[in-house]
């Protein structure tokens, strides 16, 4: 037997009063917003046998595990493979585009947007979170799994089982604070069978500005 179904759920709003990229860096705590979206999420599968749940090390993804742990009873795996990925910029107000061109300092780090060359190659980021899940699918016996993570990283996996390359405009990213992207295997392969927005009505009064 395995899994029936893989929720991956990003973290909730981080408070981060001074706008900065944040990465791996500790103290990056959730808002009191972002702990309403974490709380949402985990109400969105109300009713689910979710049997198992997983979460990145970092403060922000465990805290948003907190209330699926809490609904669901269950105990919060930590598994490394879901961490952000590593950064140049970390601990600098950085956003990706146009601007950085203004900024000679920062040029050696961005030369190869496909790689990409300021941080952890995209390639790495997929091998470690399909591992992950695939894992996850594994050792369950027909229930739902639930695993929180980071934007970026859910981002390489949307791509990936879409079969799209992974070079794209972060910009561009369909993955909101406290959002599920659902996966099944389907065959050898995962495929997405749905994305949901449980803190939609929340959004529009957050701040989504230490992502990499």
């Amino acid at each position: 037997m395995a899994a029936s179904l893989i929720h991956l759920v990003r973290h909730g709003e981080v408070y981060n009063p001074e706008g900065i990229l944040y990465g791996r860096l500790p103290g990056y705590h959730l808002s009191e917003l972002g702990q309403r979206m974490a709380t949402a999420a985990a109400g969105q599968l109300a009713g689910h046998p979710i049997t198992a749940l997983y979460a990145s090390p970092i403060q922000r993804a465990q805290e948003s595990a907190a209330p699926w742990s809490a609904k669901f009873g269950l105990e919060i795996v930590t598994d490394e493979r879901l961490i952000e990925p590593t950064n140049r910029f970390e601990g600098k107000k950085f956003e990706f585009g146009p601007a950085v061109l203004t900024k000679p300092g920062m040029w050696r780090w961005v030369i190869n947007p496909w790689k990409p060359s300021w941080g952890e190659p995209y390639v790495s980021v997929i091998d470690r979170m399909m591992s992950a899940i695939g894992d996850a699918w594994d050792r369950e016996d027909g229930g739902e799994v639930v695993m929180v993570s980071h934007q970026m990283p859910i981002v390489m996996v949307q791509r990936f089982v879409a079969r799209k390359r992974p070079f794209h405009d972060p910009r561009e990213r369909r993955c909101h604070l406290s959002s599920i992207t659902t996966l099944r295997k389907d065959g050898d392969s995962f495929v997405e069978v749905g994305y949901q927005d449980p803190a939609a009505e929340l959004l529009a009064g957050s701040i989504d500005t230490g992502a990499v």
